[in-house]
């Protein structure tokens, strides 16, 4: 919840883009989980103003979901009069859209509200719904600004979860449609940028970069990007002070401190590929950096695996990884389907578990071995 309260604020504050409604619903919803329903509400109010100075939109119908989510909270709060009067609104509108229900609509707009909204929430599963959500919609209304752009971050973020399609460019039409519907948008340009990266078209993505960080938009998911781009095309100091410049604005990002972390790691494996004094002092701060960042995105984020991995790694170069850590990235790589990674991980766990612990990973690389789920 810590981690996806701050990407919400994050993209409140530093994300110029024009849908932003359903940003302060996802906002509400985290304040009600907290317990902070006045504030809750104020988040809807809020969605409910942008809503009203969108042009042309029909504002009972994008107003539906902000509507059932004032019902949800007031009915929270004890306020039933409140939450039925919410619920009649969204009624009231259902029944001027000719929809059988009485609480929901079936139309382009509400899947891609729902897609967005799964966007959200980290997760492959996530972003399959999400995908299937905004299909939905773009069969409804193919030149959509709004569904192809969601339609393409989705695609752009299930890539990286597959090594196949990430170096195929599975997503990269759809990025390139999406730039094209939404020119002034330079979000996506710079993931487009690093899509074309992905597929051996570095120097049209540069491009899109050296744009991207001409404009004062969206700067700080610029900059992220943008460092990511240059870590992996070997320049890692640069990378690291754009990261350093955005670092003030969202101290707290986990994906920021795992980018940082990764160019010091990039630092450090250089060195050592070139064996020239990787040992030596400057090398050893650079390690302890890319720790101390990559400990701090785990503890934001619980679930970052590759920044497990990430950590696990660097532990490693300082020879501080102990039999929890290697059987910890065993077991990530398990999670994953990459058995034989996972079974390397264990093994190497054996090595160096102590008499107690030996029976007990012996027995997990027994069933890594047999392709046996835990």
């Amino acid at each position: 919840m810590l981690d996806l309260e701050n990407r919400v604020l994050e993209e409140i504050e530093y994300l110029d883009t024009k849908y932003n409604v359903g940003i302060h619903n996802i906002q509400a919803y985290v304040k009600h989980m907290k317990g902070q329903n006045e504030d809750s509400l104020e988040s809807l109010k809020r969605a409910e103003e942008l809503i009203k100075q969108e042009p042309g939109a029909q504002s009972d119908l994008r107003s539906l979901v902000t509507w059932g989510n004032y019902a949800w909270v007031y009915y929270h709060m004890g306020n039933l009069a409140e939450a039925q009067a919410y619920l009649d609104k969204v009624e009231d509108a259902c029944k001027t859209f000719a929809n059988p229900s009485r609480y929901r609509v079936e139309c382009p707009e509400m899947d891609s509200e729902e897609g967005w909204a799964l966007l959200k929430f980290s997760g492959k599963h996530n972003y399959v719904r999400a995908k299937g959500c905004f299909e939905k919609a773009l069969e409804v209304d193919p030149e959509n600004p709004e569904f192809c752009l969601g339609y393409a971050i989705t695609l752009f973020r299930l890539d990286g979860f597959e090594i196949e399609t990430r170096e195929n460019g599975f997503s990269l039409p759809a990025l390139r449609k999406a730039v094209r519907l939404n020119p002034e948008d330079i979000h996506v340009k710079v993931l487009l940028a690093l899509k074309l990266q992905d597929v051996g078209q570095e120097a049209e993505g540069e491009q899109y970069i050296e744009e991207a960080l001409r404009s004062t938009s969206s700067q700080v998911y610029v900059f992220r990007h943008a460092a990511k781009f240059y870590r992996r095309k070997g320049s890692p100091d640069k990378a690291i002070q754009l990261l350093k410049m955005v670092l003030p604005a969202t101290p707290d990002s986990a994906f920021l401190h795992h980018q940082i972390g990764l160019c010091y790691r990039s630092q450090v494996l250089e060195a050592k590929k070139r064996q020239t004094n990787w040992q030596d002092g400057e090398n050893e701060n650079r390690i302890k950096l890319a720790m101390y960042h990559l400990e701090y995105a785990v503890k934001q984020k619980p679930v970052f695996d590759l920044a497990y991995i990430h950590l696990a790694d660097m532990r490693f170069q300082r020879n501080t990884l102990d039999v929890e850590n290697v059987s910890l990235l065993g077991f990530i790589y398990k999670l994953k389907g990459e058995m034989a990674k996972a079974l390397q991980y264990y093994e190497r766990a054996l090595k160096l578990a102590a008499d107690g612990g030996g029976e007990l990973l012996r027995g997990v690389v027994s069933k890594c071995e047999d392709n046996q789920p835990f």
